[in-house]
């Protein structure tokens, strides 16, 4: 008699599924926060801590390259070992959201917004 009442249960799935897929997210993005990737320069002589959401949390500098007259190597050995935390955050971050989408039955080029 009511055909059109058999979209409702569907729309109530989907939106569930929506709910699930935005906690999900959520604890992703929680967990990217705590994660903490490592970024090297110099063959390891600079090292800097960053969260795969971006954050620096930490930088090591072995004293031997702390002299005066090689400062700015010393300067362009933490920007890139910042930069290289950085870059595998973010990477880490792609393979985990990458997890998520297909775990969602989404192609995995699925861009989620995080």
């Amino acid at each position: 008699m009511l055909k059109g009442l058999g979209g409702i249960g569907d729309m109530a799935k989907m939106m569930k599924a929506a709910q699930e897929m935005q906690g999900k997210m959520a604890e992703l993005q929680e967990e990217m926060a705590r994660t903490v990737v490592i970024g090297e320069a110099g063959g390891g002589l600079v090292k800097a801590r960053s969260t795969c959401k971006g954050e620096i949390t930490g930088l090591d500098i072995d004293p031997s390259i702390l002299v005066a007259s090689e400062k700015e190597v010393v300067e362009d050995l933490i920007i890139a070992a910042i930069k290289d935390a950085q870059n595998k955050g973010q990477a880490r971050n792609m393979v985990e959201m990458q997890k998520m989408t297909q775990a969602l039955g989404l192609p995995a080029d699925f861009k989620l917004p995080i």
